[in-house]
């Protein structure tokens, strides 16, 4: 299993690195090009008509890494333990089902030219019915130890507290789902940013993932500290998923960094925000993904404070939301803008990391 981390990976990278290039063509030649808002920074201008709807490539790069990494492998051996779990197919059909919802917005955006996209209604009733069938299902298919893909309970490093039942868990998968898709939508704002803080979050799960099947509870007879293990339901699996997202997404910011080639488009931004949110479910770190995507989560209440000064007060907090465009408008070039940024996410990934071994050598 663990080659299968990184040959997802290295396949993911390869696919996006040749793919991408493609897709440029395909959306160039039909025109889909960006939509800029007239009120951004006026740098952002240049942009106007590159190829968007990117999330398309990384999306289909992750799902050919993940099942090739399967075959390569082995995985028609009956005997391999290698075969796709219900973990890493609900995730993975989380991110494509939020990225074909992100596709039907960017689609209506530039091809039946409507710049607002989905209607706002059509589009929250995608989200939820995706999101809803992910709770619902990773809810079942529970293995011989009892652990289905998600857990009814609160999770930080692992489940704490009470139960809060299946009707409570799937109205705070939705939110977290939603959240995240949102915090990443509000991040693409600057070349390569959301794609490269992505990329350091699923770094970081497949870390976890690793550790997690090493102290896995499964294996407490020949564990040092059984007290600390895990019980999670297919964290190597996860970490195969996580692997390929790093990879694609990597190959994928070499075309997307500044001056971008293409932009990721909702396709990208909700496909990884629902991704992000499905790892950290399946993963028992419901909690952690908060410090783990921290940049998602201040440019996210970036947007908040500055909404909810504007409607009290009738003043701003920042020249504009999100916050990366403040900076901006403050003097900031784009690519000084972005490489901060991208320190800010690895600070929170160290920090995140550093918090899960620490729960982890705690119990010992």
């Amino acid at each position: 299993m663990m080659k299968q981390i990184l040959f997802a990976g290295v396949i993911g990278l390869f696919l996006t690195l040749v793919g991408t290039p493609l897709l440029i063509k395909l959306l160039a030649r039909k025109g889909y090009g960006q939509y800029i808002r007239d009120d951004g920074p006026r740098e952002h201008a240049s942009k106007r008509g590159t190829p968007t709807m990117g999330g398309i490539a990384f999306i289909l790069a992750t799902v050919a890494a993940y099942f090739l990494a399967k075959v390569i492998t082995g995985y028609l051996d009956p005997e391999a333990d290698a075969a796709p779990t219900f973990s890493g197919l609900l995730v993975l059909g989380l991110m494509v089902g939020m990225g074909l919802v992100g596709f039907l917005d960017d689609y209506i955006k530039i091809v039946k030219r409507r710049s607002l996209g989905l209607r706002a209604k059509a589009k929250m009733a995608g989200q939820l019915i995706v999101g809803i069938a992910f709770a619902v299902l990773s809810l079942q298919f529970a293995d011989n130890r009892g652990n289905t893909p998600a857990s009814t309970k609160l999770s930080f490093i692992t489940d704490f507290g009470w139960t809060i039942g299946p009707v409570l868990f799937v109205v705070w998968a939705l939110f977290m789902i939603l959240a995240m898709s949102n915090g990443v939508n509000l991040t693409d704002g600057l070349d390569g940013l959301a794609t490269g803080a992505s990329v350091l979050v699923f770094g970081a799960y497949t870390f976890i993932g690793v550790w997690q099947f090493q102290e896995s509870c499964a294996n407490a007879g020949t564990l040092t500290n059984p007290g600390a293990c895990y019980e999670v339901r297919d964290p190597l699996d996860l970490a195969v998923v996580a692997s390929a997202l790093m990879g694609a997404c990597l190959g994928f910011l070499w075309w997307n960094t500044s001056p971008a080639k293409i932009f990721m488009g909702d396709t990208g931004s909700l496909a990884l925000g629902g991704v992000l949110a499905g790892l950290a479910i399946c993963s028992r770190t419901e909690l952690l993904l908060a410090i783990l995507g921290g940049l998602f989560v201040l440019i996210t209440m970036s947007v908040v404070i500055q909404v909810g000064s504007f409607r009290l007060t009738g003043k701003r907090v920042f020249r504009m939301a999100p916050l990366q465009h403040h900076f901006e408008l403050k003097g900031w070039s784009e690519v000084l803008v972005v490489v901060r940024f991208w320190i800010i996410q690895g600070i929170c990934v160290i920090v995140g990391l550093g918090l899960f071994y620490a729960g982890w050598a705690a119990d010992k």
